[in-house]
């Protein structure tokens, strides 16, 4: 590895490149930002990603004369981007992107990383996202990384030894850390309704944000709880320390907290940092269907923008407007419910900001089905609870408006009676 400066460093990329950016709290923006200057002499670079955060430059005028967006997942920082004829996304499970880099269907040239200072060994850690990362410095033509004494060292498979990197650049900065915001009241009773659902000795999948922030707050007189997840935040941290989550019923890595990618606050970090509790594994495995399966009583908590009154569930786009990604909800609700004594859940509003309802008669034109109605289980909202399992058509609709608005029933009896009669 040769330490250079950030511009010498992004000197490797070339016009016609295929370039990787990690994502989430390790997004490399000294490095995304200074190739951003090259726009006047570059063209024609493609960026693959999952989910950065930053400015994002590359996907905004003048800078999209040298660079085009295609993203794996699309977050707030590019979903303008991914929208124009400057970006495009790609629907792909997170289980999956792995092999669109080592089966050479998308072959990297450069992949900018940021990582930890080297140890005695000349080790590196990927920090906080191993997730498709790792796949991708594998495969990676040259790789370049800022090198960064705030990078947790974390356990488990995301390393990479300074022979394996091209060019790094030293810096020292802090890296990204999420806002824990509180629930809302309604996100509070959705959390009740979803602990309710959780058992002693649960393994539990959930992400981040209020909804899975209020689940965790309700686990308090929980036991034996266990983590495999694709990503956890500090939600976890008070049940760990109090002896709830464990892990020792967990068949897959017992006594591990399972993940390929962490977010929150510094506390969030410094727990992490060289904690041999928190196993960091690529999306390959943890998100891999036959693995999560392993586990007793798998709950996967996940999200919806809207699902139809037969249980199609569309997570990640508002019509034809791509929202955000297909990501792994469908590998760890597959996983949950072949989970012995699993559950997949779905949890939501049951109306938007605006008062729309969230449970619909059909989804909105354009709108791409996340997850299939054959799939869903558990759907959650304020209002209660209610299980697809098993259920014809007709059965699933008076389910899903059993706990959708009280203000949206009536319209929706009205359209099941004309689509079922």
């Amino acid at each position: 590895m040769l330490i250079v400066s950030a511009q010498e460093a992004v000197s490797i990329v070339k016009s016609n490149n295929r370039i990787y950016f990690q994502g989430a709290a390790m997004t490399p923006n000294l490095l995304i930002d200074t190739l951003c200057e090259r726009y006047r002499e570059l063209r024609n670079v493609e960026i693959i990603q999952i989910h950065t955060h930053g400015e994002a430059k590359y996907t905004v005028a003048p800078y999209t004369k040298a660079f085009r967006l295609n993203s794996c997942f699309v977050g707030d920082n590019v979903r303008k981007g991914v929208d124009t004829i400057h970006g495009d996304y790609i629907p792909v499970f997170l289980s999956e992107i792995h092999w669109l880099f080592r089966r050479n269907i998308l072959p990297l040239d450069v992949a900018f990383i940021q990582v930890s200072p080297p140890d005695k060994h000349g080790f590196c850690s990927l920090g906080l996202s191993v997730d498709v990362t790792l796949p991708a410095i594998q495969t990676a033509k040259h790789v370049v990384a800022l090198i960064n004494p705030n990078v947790p060292r974390t356990h488990g498979d995301g390393i990479i030894h300074i022979n394996n990197i091209d060019f790094g650049v030293e810096i020292s900065t802090p890296i990204y850390a999420a806002t824990i915001g509180e629930p809302s009241e309604i996100e509070a009773i959705i959390g009740r309704n979803v602990a309710e659902l959780v058992e002693d000795g649960a393994t539990l999948q959930m992400g981040i944000g209020n909804i899975p922030n209020a689940v965790l707050h309700n686990l308090g007189n929980h036991e034996r709880l266990g983590i495999h997840t694709e990503m956890f935040s500090d939600g976890i941290l008070p049940l760990v320390e109090k002896g709830i989550i464990t892990g020792e019923d967990k068949q897959v890595k017992t006594g591990k907290i399972v993940t390929c990618f962490a977010m929150g606050t510094k506390k969030l970090y410094d727990f992490i940092d060289d904690n041999p509790l928190v196993h960091f594994k690529e999306a390959a495995y943890t998100n891999d269907t036959a693995i999560i399966r392993r586990n007793p009583k798998v709950t996967a908590i996940n999200s919806a923008i809207e699902i139809d009154l037969t249980g199609q569930v569309c997570a990640d786009s508002i019509g034809t407007y791509q929202y955000s990604g297909v990501g792994g909800q469908m590998d760890f609700i597959r996983g949950a419910s072949l989970s012995e004594g699993g559950k997949p859940i779905i949890a939501m509003p049951s109306i938007t900001n605006k008062g729309i309802s969230k449970i619909t008669s059909f989804l909105k034109e354009g709108a791409s089905v996340t997850t299939t109605r054959a799939h869903v289980h558990y759907v959650v909202t304020e209002y209660g609870v209610v299980n697809l399992f098993g259920k014809g058509l007709e059965q699933r609709a008076k389910a899903l408006i059993s706990i959708a608005h009280p203000n949206h029933r009536e319209a929706l009896e009205r359209e099941a009676r004309q689509r079922f009669n």
